[in-house]
Formats: C-alpha cells, structure tokens, sequence
C-alpha cells in the first residue's frame, strides 16, 4: 500500500491543480490515443450464458484479454487488487438490432416509462420534461416546473416515478436550480397530468437542495434511485472546481455526496451521521466525484458509476458511511496531465470495485432483469459520453468479470440507458439533436 497523502500535501497539491474542464469535452485526449493490443489470448467469441454470471471468478478471468482500448494516462498506478480494471472482454451472442423511436430531443439527460408504456424524456439544455410515445410522438414540454439553470453542465436532469404512483401519480426530477451567488442542484416533485395536449406538473414541492450554493456550472450530479424501502438515493457531484472538490471530504457540505431522504424531503432516523454534530443529516456516503449513473441490482443493492478526472471512472457499491476517497485517492490525474493523487489507497477510505483508465465518461446505468436477452441477465449496462459505447459489465458477487463495449460503431455518445417494461434496452444519445433508441434482439 503506497504511503496516503497527508492532509497538508493535499492542500498544497489541490491549490496547483487548477479547476478541470467540461468532462465531455476535455476528455477528448483519451478519445485521441491510438487503441492498443492486450496481449494474452484472444476475446472469447461468445458471452456468458444464462446462469453463468456466478462462475467462479478464476475461470471468468482466463476467457480472454481485456477490451481493445488506449494505454492508461496514469501506467504508476497499479490495482489494488487482480480484476479491478480492464477484466476479460466478453461478446452477446444474440444479434441485436438498434430502433430509433424518436429525435429532435435538445440534449437529453434521462428517461422514466410511465405504467401505460409513455415515457417521460428531460431535455438537458433545454430545461424541459416531454412525454414520448411508444410510437415516437412527442408532447410539448410540462408545464408547471421550476426554471433551470441551463448553462454548460445544468438543465434539467433526472426523472424518476414515485414508488405509489399508481396510486399518487407523482414524479420527481432533478434539475440545476438558479440562485442568489450561484446554483446547486434540486430535487422537486409534482402531481402529473399527462392527459390531452397540455401536459403539465401540479402542487410543485422542492424536496431537496444541495448546500451549499457555489457558482459554478459543473458536476452536479443529480441521479434519482428508489431504494425498495421508498427512500430516496439522490447522488451528486462536487461541482468540479477547487472550492467545490475541497468539500467532498467534509461532512457539512453535500458536495461529492449521495444524500438518502424520505419522499417528502424529511431525513431518515437511521442515516448515518444523524445526530452528529456538524454533519448533514441527509448523507448516505461521501468521497465522491461526479456521479451521473446510478441504479439498485437485483438483490435491491445500490451501485453507482462516477465520472473520474483523466483516468480513473469508478464503479462503487456505496454503503451507509463510508468514505470513497476523493480527492485523497484515486486512480487519475488532471486534463493538464498534472497529478492529483500521491496514492491509491488510504486507511479508512473504500477502493472502487472496478475503475476505467482511459475513461468511459458514465452516464446512466441499468441491471438487465429481461428475458429478451438471457444472458444478460444480472449484467450492468452503463452508458458511455467519450467511448461513445454501451458499456456491459458482467458481475460476480462484488467482482466485475467481463467487460464489452456495444454499439461503438454507431459513434454516438450515449447519455442514459433504461430497461423497459418489453425488456429492452431504451437508451439516449447525448448530442443536440438527441435520439431515442432501442435496442433488442434482431428478428
């Protein structure tokens, strides 16, 4: 284990560092580097079947070399464990085919299916929700929802459907809100009413906001996941420049946090750092980056993908409490090429369960539950911005034991993925003139 950085070798090395650029588009070294051959045996031709996600890790790690990709940014950072980056490419052997449902979206964030099979689409830039028919038919934007800062990084981002919407027809969605001195991301929510050619929001309540309020435009986070006991996963970024990065070690600040709130906004009793003095009573766990993908697998856990600086994307499955690092540790460094990091590891803080150098750039996440296509089943699908891939992870226990990259042909950058009710694959294209895909076996 390297020695950790010291608190005040932190500093210093953090007030060098400079403040880092867009993601999507600083990233564009990593997309420049010429791809390079793994060596050892050729991809397997086929994925895992039905019922082989639980093979034992030592025989999934022997099926072949990673997926073809660049050479780390960072070569002195070294795993700390076999398999937590660049594990075995795997192949679906089900042929797929891609549908495009519907475009013209202005840079679309997320999607939510409606019980009828409507979709509910956020339109970053835009600031807007739309409802999107099966069929591809678009509604104007609601009405009734709060303005948003829709600069750079901000808009409108998540949507998600109450647990009781049957029964309440609420939803909720996440968006950049506009301040005095600044933004910070929200959390609102409303009664639909999705019937006739006005669509719109009722009886608005802001259940959550990010404090404190930073003017920057960056790393807001915003993923909204249900856990199966209705409360509230919000996850968040740490707004990306240096007085925003400083706060996600600390506990006053929901900055680099994933919060857990009740659906009304009140604050759990059996949270973490309850009771504690100068602690935010709404964080769930902290050490975190700029987390855009988010979703529970089929066991009802949370996971979550953050966005790394150069090098360094992180796959965690963030439990109640704990500390995930940034920006003590990591595996990355900054777009200058500049370091951030003087180690890997520290005492008392997590080690990410899978880490991507060069970078995937995550947004969306979804466990594949479907029948459509059985040997997914249990895989994590992760949207990719600068890989401009469907990232597939096949997953043993705690251990990512395959990788494989689709759809890279297409060269779009993919925003959000969704599992729908058909068992598909719903994905967005994150671009200007933004697409609504799915993708499912070809016939």
């Amino acid at each position: 284990m390297r020695t950790p950085l010291t608190s005040t070798a932190l500093a210093a090395l953090l007030l060098a560092c400079g403040s880092a650029p867009d993601q999507a588009t600083a990233q564009g070294q990593a997309d420049k580097q010429p791809a390079r051959a793994q060596a050892g045996a050729q991809p397997p031709a086929g994925g895992y079947a039905e019922g082989q996600a639980s093979r034992p890790r030592e025989e999934a790690t022997a099926r072949g070399a990673p997926v073809e990709t660049g050479p780390p940014n960072v070569p002195g950072f070294e795993p700390a464990f076999a398999g937590q980056t660049r594990a075995p490419a795997v192949k679906t052997q089900t042929p797929l085919a891609v549908t495009e449902i519907a475009a013209g979206f202005n840079k679309p964030w997320a999607l939510a299916f409606l019980p009828d099979g409507r979709m509910l689409v956020s339109e970053k830039a835009a600031g807007t929700l739309r409802i999107v028919t099966r069929q591809g038919q678009k509604s104007a934007p609601l009405a009734g929802l709060p303005r948003s800062d829709n600069r750079d990084q901000g808009g409108m981002l998540d949507v998600a459907l109450d647990p009781a919407f049957a029964r309440n027809g609420l939803i909720y969605w996440s968006y950049a809100e506009p301040r005095s001195g600044g933004t910070g991301t929200a959390v609102a929510r409303g009664r639909l009413v999705a019937d006739g050619n006005a669509p719109r929001v009722e009886n608005v309540q802001v259940v959550f906001r990010m404090q404190p309020t930073l003017d920057s435009t960056k790393h807001y986070g915003g993923r909204l996941v249900f856990a199966p006991d209705g409360k509230l996963f919000v996850a968040l970024g740490e707004r990306s420049i240096l007085p925003g990065r400083r706060q996600a070690q600390n506990l006053d600040s929901h900055f680099g946090k994933i919060v857990r709130i009740n659906p009304d906004g009140s604050v759990p009793k059996d949270n973490p750092f309850v009771g504690r003095a100068g602690a935010l009573p709404e964080i769930w766990s902290y050490g975190h980056r700029n987390i855009e993908s988010a979703a529970l697998d089929p066991q009802g856990r949370l996971w979550e993908v953050e966005m790394g600086p150069q090098g360094g994307d992180e796959l965690n499955r963030p439990e109640r409490g704990r500390d995930y690092g940034w920006p003590t540790i990591g595996y990355g460094e900054e777009y200058s090429g500049a370091p951030i990091h003087r180690s890997t590891q520290a005492k008392g803080m997590e080690q990410p369960v899978y880490y991507w150098d060069p970078v995937i750039s995550p947004s969306g996440m979804v466990f594949y539950t479907g029948g459509l296509v059985p040997e997914w089943r249990g895989n994590a699908f992760v949207g990719g911005l600068s890989s401009k891939a469907l990232v597939r992870l096949v997953i043993d226990g705690d251990r990512v034991v395959g990788e494989e990259r689709l759809l890279t042909e297409r060269g779009e950058r993919i925003r959000e993925v969704v599992q729908g009710p058909d068992g598909a694959l719903y994905l967005l294209t994150d671009a200007p003139n933004g697409r609504l895909l799915r993708v499912a076996p070809r016939r």
